[in-house]
Formats: C-alpha cells, sequence, structure tokens
C-alpha cells in the first residue's frame, strides 16, 4: 500500500513529574529530509531521534518539534553564594555604622540583590530521558505513518480509477485507428475517380497508398507499451515498499507514448482522445508527487 508524504502526529507523556510532547509534520520532498527542534540542553538527542524516523520514512520532508518540561521544578537547582552574601551584610552594617542609619536587612531584602542566588539546571540522566523521548516519539510517529498510510490508500483509489480510463480510452483508439485507414482508403479512391472520371483505377496502387498510411499512423506499438506501463502502475501500487520514485519513471513512460500517438495521428476522433489521455496522465503525475 502507498503512503502519502503528508502527514501529522502528536503525542503527549508524563513521566513522573516530567512531561513530554513530539509532534510531528511532514511535507513532499524528492528525498528524506530530517530537521528537529528540542531545547538546547537536550541537543544530544537530535540525531537519536533522526536515526528512528529514518527507519520509518524514506521520502518527504520531516518536521519535528519536542518539548520537554517537568512540572515540580525538581530539574531546577537553586544554590546560594553564602561568602557573597556574607560580604553584602557586612558592608550593608558597616554603613549603617558610618551613617548612623537603622540595621533592617533581612532575608527578603537579600532576594534583590544580585548574583546571591544561582538558578541552574539539574543533572538529567541521558539514557533516561532518550528511552522517555523515544517512547513518545514512537507514539506520535505510529499516529503519523497512519495518517500517511490513509492519505495513501486514497491517492491510490484516486489513481485506479484514472488508470482504468486510460485503459478504456486507448481501447478506443485501437479501435478507431483501423477505421481511420480504411477512410483514408475510400477517400483516395473517390479522389482519384475525381480526377479521372473513370472507374478504372489501379486498387494495387491505391492499396499500396493505403498501406503506406497505415504505416506511418499505426500506433498499435504505442498502445500496447501504454497498456503495459498502465499494468506495472497497478502492480506497484499493491507494494508495500516506498514506490514513488518508480511511479514517477512510468508516468514519464506514459506520457512518451501518448505523444508519440499524437504525433502520428491525423484523425480528429483520435486526436481528441489522445487530448484526454494528457490530461489524465499529468493529473496522475501530479498525484504520485505526495507519494513516499
Amino acid at each position: 500500500m502507498p503512503k502519502s508524504m503528508t502527514g501529522y502526529g502528536r503525542s503527549k507523556m508524563l513521566f513522573g513529574a516530567r512531561e513530554i510532547t513530539v509532534e510531528i509534520r511532514s511535507v513532499n520532498h524528492k528525498f528524506f529530509e530530517f530537521s528537529s527542534r528540542v531545547p538546547r540542553q537536550y541537543g544530544y538527542i537530535e540525531d537519536k531521534l533522526k536515526a528512528l524516523f529514518s527507519a520509518s520514512v524514506s521520502r518527504g520532508k520531516v518536521e519535528v518539534y519536542v518539548n520537554i518540561s517537568t512540572n515540580d521544578g525538581s530539574d531546577v537547582s537553586v544554590q546560594v553564594n553564602t561568602p557573597l552574601a556574607e560580604n553584602y551584610i557586612s558592608a550593608l552594617r558597616e554603613a549603617n555604622t558610618e551613617l548612623n542609619l537603622t540595621d533592617d536587612i533581612t532575608l527578603t531584602r537579600l532576594f534583590g540583590i544580585p548574583d546571591i542566588f544561582t538558578v541552574t539546571k539539574a543533572e538529567t540522566d541521558e539514557n533516561e530521558l532518550w528511552e522517555e523521548v523515544k517512547a513518545t516519539a514512537s507514539n506520535a510517529l505510529e499516529g503519523f505513518v497512519d495518517m500517511r498510510r490513509r492519505e495513501g490508500e486514497r491517492l491510490k483509489n484516486d489513481i485506479l480509477t484514472k488508470l482504468d480510463h486510460i485503459e478504456e480510452t486507448v481501447a478506443k483508439i485501437e479501435l478507431r485507428s483501423p477505421e481511420v485507414t480504411r477512410e483514408y482508403r475510400d477517400k483516395l479512391y473517390q479522389k482519384l475517380c475525381d480526377i479521372l472520371q473513370d472507374k478504372n483505377i489501379d486498387e494495387a496502387r491505391i492499396l499500396t497508398e493505403a498501406a503506406i498510411f497505415a504505416d506511418k499512423t499505426a500506433v498499435d506499438e504505442e498502445t500496447v507499451r501504454l497498456k503495459s506501463h498502465v499494468a506495472s502502475f497497478r502492480e506497484l501500487l499493491e507494494l508495500d515498499e516506498p514506490i514513488g520514485k518508480k511511479l514517477d519513471f512510468l508516468v514519464q513512460e506514459m506520457n512518451r507514448e501518448v505523444n508519440t500517438t499524437g504525433s502520428k495521428c491525423s484523425d480528429l476522433t483520435i486526436t481528441k482522445m489522445v487530448v484526454d489521455l494528457k490530461s489524465t496522465v499529468e493529473k496522475i503525475r501530479e498525484q504520485i508527487q505526495n507519494i513516499e
């Protein structure tokens, strides 16, 4: 089953007091392009995230957002610079004595003095954190891949409908092509009759001219190859693997056969059908740009 390159997934999980949120978005891209946004202090998990996603995604521009927060503040350490606080107190009391001021130094006042309190992030067990992020990312990835599969199924059904239309149109062209040769032969015969005013026309010459015309305008090789490409297209759509690049190649080949058919035909009915084929192939080409 084909997968779309467009997808979205999100997961939020709680591990004790630590809450982790992982959000995934992806859009079309020729290759696999990965980018992630994680808190700066956890930058070491970026390569691990890329490895995790590359195992499930082969094409598409994938963006991953990771948020890590602790609800009880256990990841924060507050330290007091006691020597600095003592120096501040000593200096203030000395100023009180010299200026004959009231000593109103309190702990609350010390909070307003810079550099006395140092707030730092507590050290985190990297392996433990990665296992938690991995669990959250895997959960988000599951929803992300599921969405890509559903979208891929929709694309597959739409393409299959268009392939049916191509086969039906090719069958009509194959029926019409011999009629064009017969009509050309009849017109040629009538034209010679009008010119020569004689019914005693060289039938062999008429048949030869008609054969030359049929050879120039024959599209049976193109229609056979086109039907073969359609059959290959159907087979690829049943595979459970990345097929976008292969489908792109097939569409190019289908378009080449349709163009060749159009350049050979001199019949208005076939020309209209070729225009319809070109439009349908182009619609398929647009759809497969979103298939992994």
